[in-house]
């Protein structure tokens, strides 16, 4: 009977995803027409993250109840393949990106909003959309978790999945500030060389414990022992 309702609720969290793309695609920021375009924020990688994964999850519940009471071997095999790929989105990706989001967004923001979120966006984006992008990935992405059991891969290869995004991520900002000399986020602008290297290990320690904690809560709620 429970599975309806999650069916609803995943589906429901897709659309609101891409209706918050479509939106924010629409905004004519001159920050879209530069180098990379949304592509050199994170917050726009990990919309679309979020938006793949639970389209992937919608898909596996629709596989679901259409593999049911079939005796197909080939269809149960691809729904295995699919289940996995759902966990080891929500494990590596979905989570600790989107947690990490969240809190290093806010934190800054209440430290200083102009070093990651300049009063200026606001003439661009309203405050339901930045809401969209900086504060609901957090309830979608624990809701998500404590309504469906998800397989964690082995913590070796799922911190050095969490460490080669991160790492990804870094030097794609440093590319850019390359090519254009501008920083993306303006809180960069204020590190010297030395602290924007300690900043980016920070970066990279911060997301790997999201993804240890992640693996811990999502045991802690589907310890079969308990």
């Amino acid at each position: 009977m429970a599975l309806v309702p999650c069916q609803v609720l995943r589906a429901a969290i897709l659309l609101s995803y891409c209706s918050i793309l479509c939106n924010y695609k629409a905004i004519d920021m001159p920050a879209h027409q530069t180098y990379g375009g949304s592509w050199k924020f994170l917050t726009f990688i990990d919309l679309v993250i979020q938006a793949v994964f639970f389209g992937i999850c919608v898909l596996t519940d629709l596989s679901s109840l259409l593999t049911r009471g079939n005796d197909s071997q080939e269809q149960e095999r691809q729904l295995k393949k699919l289940i996995s790929l759902r966990d080891w989105m929500m494990a590596v990706l979905a989570f600790p990106v989107g947690v990490f989001v969240v809190t290093m967004f806010w934190s800054i923001y209440i430290y200083d909003r102009e070093l990651v979120y300049p009063k200026l966006l606001d003439n661009f984006i309203p405050a339901w959309l930045n809401h969209g992008m900086h504060t609901t990935v957090l309830p979608f992405v624990l809701i998500e978790m404590r309504t469906t059991h998800h397989q964690y891969p082995s913590r070796s290869c799922g911190l050095a999945a969490v460490c080669t995004f991160a790492v990804g991520y870094i030097l794609w900002v440093c590319w850019i500030h390359h090519v254009t000399g501008v920083w993306v986020y303006p809180l960069l602008e204020h590190l010297s060389p030395g602290v924007k290297i300690i900043f980016f290990a920070a970066v990279t320690v911060v997301i790997n414990i999201f993804y240890l904690v992640g693996e811990v809560l999502n045991n802690y709620i589907w310890d079969t022992q308990k």
